[in-house]
């Protein structure tokens, strides 16, 4: 086994398995793991989907995931570390673009299990800038970290174009009609943007009448538009909460809540405990598609 720290935004770390051995881990922001070699499934929450050569995963930020090797696995594990988004490393970049389409990743692909790659030629890509990433850490150590920050940033955005194509929404509706897809999309997409997602906006941008959008989307998706809305929201302040420095004015404010007060109302109808025992007690709540048990 190899643990490379890459200076704190990141880590990275190679390992050779013929069988798993469940690692200690915490409520990170975000982790990747690649499939260097080898093939068996992986389990998300008693989900399992196959594994290969190239395979690609999101691992939830939790305990319930594991996978049974078949073949002697190389696997390579890359880890965000909080420490990036608390802004205490002295990389000069738009931290808050970066929050985003990292926190736009983690609340529309958490927890489900599967390769999120789409694209061969994204699994190619995703596979050199892998390797780029662990070259740099083992040759040069702290002095690549601006360049390890570059090579994240494109893994992003393949992430994000990939999720895209992947038409996945966190409901308990099968979503299979474009027209509800692509409004699923839209309002994910500008959730921080207030304005875009009233009603009136949705019915100029899909072409219907503002007395039907709320109608047409709670039969299709099985919730009600206001509801979907605010819930999507607050899987990006327990994001925040957790793993940024922002201050609840400022998540109040980018989220288009009117004030602190009425975000920790609204926090607490919907995830059922305040935002300080949220904080305090460090666990996804709405974030967590199923509790893991057994």
């Amino acid at each position: 086994m190899e643990v490379l720290e890459a200076y704190k935004p990141f880590e990275i770390q190679e390992i050779e398995l013929s069988e798993w051995k469940q690692r200690p881990v915490k409520n990170n922001f975000f982790e990747l793991v690649l499939v260097k070699s080898g093939s068996g499934t992986q389990c998300i929450n008693y989900n399992e989907s196959p594994y290969k050569e190239g395979s690609v995963f999101l691992l939830p930020p939790l305990k319930c995931h594991s996978f049974t090797i078949n073949d002697t696995s190389k696997f390579v594990f890359l880890k965000f570390t909080d420490s990036f988004f608390r802004g205490v490393n002295k990389i000069q970049i738009d931290r808050n673009e970066w929050f985003k389409e990292a926190s736009y990743i983690l609340s529309n692909y958490n927890q489900l299990p599967g390769d999120i790659l789409k694209s061969e030629t994204d699994r190619l890509h995703i596979g050199n800038l892998f390797e780029m990433i662990l070259l740099e850490t083992r040759n040069y150590g702290e002095e690549s970290v601006t360049l390890i920050t570059s090579l994240m940033t494109s893994i992003l955005e393949i992430l994000i174009r990939n999720i895209r194509k992947s038409n996945y929404f966190d409901t308990d509706a099968k979503v299979s009609e474009e027209r509800i897809t692509k409004m699923l999309t839209y309002i994910n997409e500008n959730i921080d943007k207030t304005d875009l997602l009233k009603v009136e906006n949705l019915a100029d941008v899909f072409m219907m009448s503002p007395t039907y959008v709320s109608e047409y989307f709670k039969k299709q998706v099985q919730m009600p538009l206001r509801e979907y809305i605010i819930k999507a929201k607050l899987k990006l302040v327990e994001i925040r909460l957790l793993n940024s420095d922002f201050t609840l004015t400022q998540i109040a404010d980018d989220l288009g809540f009117t004030d602190v007060s009425h975000l920790s109302k609204t926090f607490k109808r919907y995830v059922g405990i305040s935002i300080k025992e949220f904080k305090t007690n460090g666990n996804y709540m709405l974030l967590t598609r199923n509790a893991c048990t057994g």
